[in-house]
């Protein structure tokens, strides 16, 4: 079994759901990045979502905009982000998915990032515009690699390409909450359970529902009906706010634990 199956197993087996916090590489800077790894890891995280900054990401909201854009500024990129990765692997486990658009991805090149991440300890991928249709070729690639690939699927995903999904995807399947870009919300749309319902149609996979989950009511509610939560923008935002502070690491730590449902 994976490293991601064998976690999501072990959440199911403990009677809880999965809990799976994003945040920005390099942002504020890539120490603090692979202590923060490890830091989720010890305050519950199923897994980790680590993104590549990019100049472009047209999917994400303005508080991860701001952190690429941060991060970037540092000269950031993903021999870097892989560097991150590696050096925490010495004191953590938890699996990480490198969160990606397809053009820094597309730059370095595909054989080359599966090789480099494989031995730098990701577990899986994720490219926010990369469409299944298209995707055989990078897919592949991953998985000589033995990394994982996992797809978004929307609320207005059609049911030819969430079958095309449900056949690609491994991992688990990331369920975007609504149309739009990310960014935490007071509450969810019922487009998300309804997605949800959908997804395990096709799929045996776990699905992981994301995009304006930001509090530990909306992380409970989700686990009502998916697998696990993601949670990006609100921890994002509370790296930008703590920024500078020494004991950032904790801060991100605690709540993160505040996060989870009693």
């Amino acid at each position: 079994m994976s490293r991601i199956g064998g976690a999501f197993q072990r959440d199911r087996a403990a009677g809880r759901g999965g809990f799976i916090p994003f945040i920005t590489a390099g942002d504020p800077d890539l120490e603090t990045t692979r202590a923060l790894l490890v830091e989720l890891a010890r305050s519950g995280a199923t897994l980790v979502e680590l993104g590549v900054p990019f100049s472009d990401p047209v999917a994400d909201g303005p508080t991860i905009q701001r952190a690429s854009e941060r991060a970037l500024a540092r000269g950031v990129g993903i021999s870097d982000v892989l560097g991150a990765l590696r050096d925490a692997r010495s004191e953590t486990e938890v699996p990480v998915v490198l969160f990606s658009y397809y053009n820094p991805l597309l730059q370095f090149g595909a054989e080359r990032l599966a090789a480099e991440a494989a031995r730098a300890g990701v577990d899986g991928v994720l490219v926010t515009d990369l469409v299944p249709e298209e995707s055989a070729d990078f897919n592949a690639t991953l998985a000589r690699h033995g990394l994982e690939q996992i797809f978004l699927a929307a609320p207005t995903t059609s049911d030819p390409r969430l079958r095309m999904i449900g056949e690609r995807a491994s991992g688990f399947v990331y369920a975007v909450s609504r149309a739009g870009v990310t960014g935490a919300r007071t509450d969810l749309s019922g487009e998300a359970a309804r997605l949800v319902e959908r997804v395990r149609g096709v799929t045996r996979l776990p699905v992981a529902v994301g995009f304006g989950i930001g509090t530990a009511g909306q992380v409970a509610e989700v686990w009502r009906y998916a697998d696990a939560a993601v949670v990006g923008s609100a921890i994002v935002a509370e790296i930008e706010r703590h920024a500078g502070s020494p004991d950032l690491v904790s801060r991100i730590g605690d709540f993160a634990r505040s996060l989870l449902p009693a």
